[in-house]
């Protein structure tokens, strides 16, 4: 097993942001291609809408940017340095692929729960409609896709 948290260097970086990138798009191509043909979903999934609600923010394209910003820069860190040290940590044996999963549930744990529910004043998980499991489904994926690509590039450098 490597360290618990990789080294701050240009390498990791990288791929935080390509493992970002990759993720973000994953997630844009089941918010708004797939998840609007899903069942009782109606449409496609907003974040912006609820960046908007949550900051008070009239600008959708604003919230738009703080969204991308946050999924192709700050998540994939909290998965390099929170979410898989914790899971070396507790379950060192858990498959890459769990850990990405189970890193997009916790993403979907806090959109719905703590910033849309805590913070914005919204129904704990919106009440656990079709967009509320949708929402899981598109988080799960970024998560997943995150994982990979940290794995790829990781073996990559070996």
């Amino acid at each position: 097993m490597t360290g618990l948290v990789p080294p701050l260097t240009t390498a990791t970086l990288t791929t935080a942001l390509l493992a970002g990138a990759a993720a973000d798009i994953s997630w844009e191509v089941w918010a708004r291609l797939i998840t609007p043909h899903l069942p009782g979903v109606g449409g496609p999934l907003e974040p912006a809408a609820l960046i908007r609600s949550v900051f008070g923010f009239s600008s959708t394209l604003l919230a738009e940017v703080i969204h991308g910003i946050v999924g192709v820069v700050f998540y994939p860190l909290g998965y390099l340095f929170i979410a898989r040290p914790l899971q070396r940590l507790v379950l060192p044996s858990l498959p890459w692929w769990l850990t990405g999963a189970g890193f997009g549930v916790g993403l979907w744990i806090f959109a719905l729960f703590v910033m849309a529910h805590l913070v914005a004043g919204l129904p704990a998980f919106l009440g656990f409609i079709p967009l509320t499991w949708a929402s899981l489904g598109g988080h799960v994926v970024f998560g997943v896709v995150t994982a990979f690509v940290v794995r790829w590039r990781e073996r990559r450098a070996m």
